[in-house]
């Protein structure tokens, strides 16, 4: 178990405690809370970022076979050389 310690205004702290938002057990909630809205938000993110990507353009199964041949002549080159 790790113990943290935070600075809190006086005020806030007490208006804090006396909403019970200050025991292990709410603290663990709100944290646990946060926690999962962050991930949240990151993963709309990556979504957004990745919507925002141009696709690559679609290759035919000629195009395929023609880099396949292409990376393997450049192998059996290299592999000769």
């Amino acid at each position: 178990m790790t113990t943290v310690q935070i600075t809190l205004s006086d005020q806030l702290a007490q208006e804090a405690q006396r909403a019970g938002l200050l025991s292990q057990v709410a603290m663990e909630k709100l944290l646990r809370e946060q926690l999962q809205a962050q991930r949240r938000d990151s993963f709309f993110s990556a979504i957004e970022r990745m919507a925002q990507v141009r696709a690559p353009a679609v290759m035919t199964p000629e195009e395929v076979a023609e880099e396949i041949r292409a990376m393997r002549a450049e192998r059996r080159g290299k592999a000769g050389g």
